[in-house]
Order: C-alpha cells, then structure tokens, then sequence
C-alpha cells in the first residue's frame, strides 16, 4: 500500500529532471499520473519508464504558456483518471541577463510560464477539486532566487510571487479541503547547467526532491499548507515566510531628523545575510558612482 493509492496527478515539466523525479515517486506511492512536458517525446520516455514500474501513467505536451493549454491537461487527468488530486507546478524556463540588459521578451516568457502557466494550471485544478468536493493537494515550485539572484531579475520575480500565491491560494482554498504548498529544489539538471558557475557545483540527484512532494500530497500532511520548504540534496529545510524584523517607533511619526539621528545607529546591524547564497551584507561601506577618471 502506498500513501498515495488511488490519487490521480498532474505534473508539468515532467520530461526530465526534477519533474521526473516528482513523477517516479508518486507513481512508486500508489498515484497515477499525467507526465506533461512541452517536449512529447520526452515525456512519453517517462511514461514508459513509469509502465515499467508497473505504474498507471500518460503523457501529455499541453503548452501551459496558455490558458487553453493548462485547462486541456487538468481535463486530461480528469478524462484519464476520473478525476484531479494533485497537481504539482514543476515547469520552468530561465532567461538570465542583468537588468540594464533584459529585453521585455525575456521577462514575459519566464513571468508567462512560471507565474501565469502556474496560476491556469491551479485554478483549473482548484476548480475541479471543488466540484469533486473530495479535497486535494497543490504543489508550486518557487527557488531561493527569490530572495535575490544576480542576474535573474525575470526568475527571482517570478519565484517570489510563487511564493506570494502560495501563502494566499493556502487562505483562500482551505475551507474546500484543498492545501497548497511549494518547494524550492536543489537538483542539476539541464536548467542548472546555465547558471554561473555551475560547473564547479557539485551533483545532486534531482529525484531527491520527490519523496517530500509525495508526503506533502498525503493525508499525512493535513496539517501543513501555506509552507514552502527548501529540497534536494540531503536537506529538507523550512524556508520561513517573510516577516517584520526590529521597528522602530516615533510616538507622533517620523521626521528626516530624528530618522537621521536614529537610523544607522538602530538599523545597519541588522542588515545580514543577502541574496540566494546568503553572502554577508555587501553595502555597509556606500554604494557609490564609478570613478570619473577625467
């Protein structure tokens, strides 16, 4: 017996990698799954490694850069399978340039998939949860980027406000039963291959990151939505909402003079950790205008 028999999911981005991974686990826990990647050839691979397993299992390369495309692959479980338990919200795309160089192409195709094809894909899912009235379970996939990536202003954006319809989607879909978490995996994969320095990163299994999407599918985890956690590697770690740090109060408000008398004595040594690789706070000294050499 599986913690996930009976279940039926959806995984986008599913033809290697992480989505892979997601899909090898889930199917090995009892659910039958909708492999979807852009790519058929790819996620038909998939699906016959998941037949071999003795899983229940069929592709689909619905585009999720569209809304059309994101509601045919909820059908398409729901047509296949019955019905709709889990949807995880694996497919992504980078485009990284530095901000003075990022044309607006970049950025609407990495918003477009990531930010839109996961918002199609869940309200369709939501809404065929609902109607079920059986409950369920949404999986959205955001990074570290998006406490700050050079580079990546596209990716971090559109990370973070994964995160930010996480935490709301976890509020408002509760009263239906249906929970909605997110993960931020480590994994090397074709993706990570263009990143800087990626070559001197050691490997990590992109299959890692699956057990913990199945659990977090489970009954099991009934108690956990509106969580993000960081996968991969060996770690399983809480990345925590943000949240208020020190405040300083003025009874009556704030001035420029007080805030002038106040505020690098009271606030600078609060300033840490900065950016995805968490690299000490590299301002403290001024941000100052290049040299003129003339």
């Amino acid at each position: 017996m599986g913690i996930l028999d009976g279940k039926a999911a959806v995984v986008t981005g599913a033809g290697r990698g992480v989505g892979k991974g997601h899909c090898m686990h889930l199917v090995k826990n009892g659910a039958s799954v909708v492999v979807n990647d852009i790519l058929l050839e790819e996620a038909e691979k998939v699906v016959e490694e998941l037949k071999a397993m003795g899983g229940n299992a069929i592709a689909s390369n619905a585009d999720i850069s569209s809304r059309e495309g994101c509601e045919g692959l909820i059908q398409q479980c729901c047509d296949a399978f019955g019905k709709i338990d889990i949807l995880v919200n694996n497919a992504g795309i980078v485009r990284d340039k530095t901000m003075l160089k990022l044309e607006d192409s970049d950025f609407e195709l990495v918003w477009k998939i990531h930010v839109m094809g996961t918002f199609w894909c869940s309200q369709t899912a939501a809404r065929k949860m609902v109607e079920q009235k059986s409950g369920g379970s949404i999986i959205n996939t955001t990074s570290g980027a998006h406490f700050g990536s050079f580079g990546q202003t596209n990716y971090s954006a559109a990370k973070g406000a994964i995160a930010s319809m996480t935490y709301t989607w976890a509020m408002e879909l509760a009263k239906h039963g249906i929970r909605v978490n997110a993960i931020g995996p480590l994994a090397t994969t074709h993706m990570s291959a263009t990143f800087s320095d990626a070559d001197k990163m050691p490997y990590f299994p992109p299959e890692n990151n699956g057990p913990i999407v199945c659990w977090l599918c489970s009954e099991e985890a009934n108690f956990v939505s509106g969580q993000i956690f960081g996968t991969g590697g060996d770690r399983i770690s809480h990345m925590v909402q943000p949240h208020y740090g020190k405040t300083l109060i003025m009874p009556g408000g704030w001035d420029v003079e007080n805030i002038q008398k106040q505020f690098k004595t009271q606030m600078q040594g609060e300033f840490g950790a900065f950016g995805m690789l968490g690299k000490p706070y590299p301002f403290h000294g001024g941000v100052h205008p290049p040299a003129n050499d003339d």
